[in-house]
């Protein structure tokens, strides 16, 4: 069996700082971090925005799915997971179970204004990417909060004060 507090998972928005995040709370840690976006990229050989081209956005999600039940049966395992992640009731039920999920709150408004330079995000290339980032929430935003175990805001904040606060609340389950 898995002890669920061998592994952190970070959960959340595209532009919440996951992946920052993620690496910095693991070196802390002395584990291992990993990217289920980047295994995606590192599996197929192409990026993203790629993967949707070619198979949509329902060929990417099955793709995430394996990945994220493959990593997530690690353990010693900071894993920051794509923004949809949540969005499969699988994940969100090896997510709770494996480890201790961290939602990081971040705005609408803040995802916009650290992506909105980021072609890698296939889910932006729209008329009106902050329209489509508010909807994204709408629709995201109370599976990260029950999937979530803690949730942390990265809102107007630095990488370190939010890793340290990870951290604390993490010893302290």
């Amino acid at each position: 069996m898995i002890n669920r507090l061998k592994n952190i998972f970070l959960i959340g928005p595209m532009g919440a700082g996951k992946t920052t995040i993620g690496r910095q709370v693991a070196n802390h840690l002395g584990w291992e971090f990993d990217d289920s976006d980047h295994e995606i990229q590192r599996r197929t050989g192409v990026d993203i925005p790629t993967i949707f081209d070619f198979e949509g956005e329902s060929g990417f999600r099955k793709r995430e799915k394996v990945v994220i039940d493959e990593l997530t049966q690690q353990e010693g395992l900071v894993l920051a997971t794509g923004g949809g992640g949540i969005l499969d009731l699988d994940n969100r039920r090896n997510l709770s179970s494996r480890g201790f999920v961290v939602y990081l709150y971040c705005s609408p408004e803040q995802q916009y204004e650290r992506t909105s330079r980021d072609r890698n995000r296939p889910l932006l290339q729209t008329e009106d990417p902050l329209k489509k980032l508010q909807a994204l929430a709408k629709e995201r935003e109370p599976l990260y909060r029950q999937t979530a175990d803690i949730v942390v805001t990265t809102e107007k904040r630095g990488a370190s004060a939010v890793t340290r606060e990870i951290i604390q609340r993490y010893q302290s389950e």
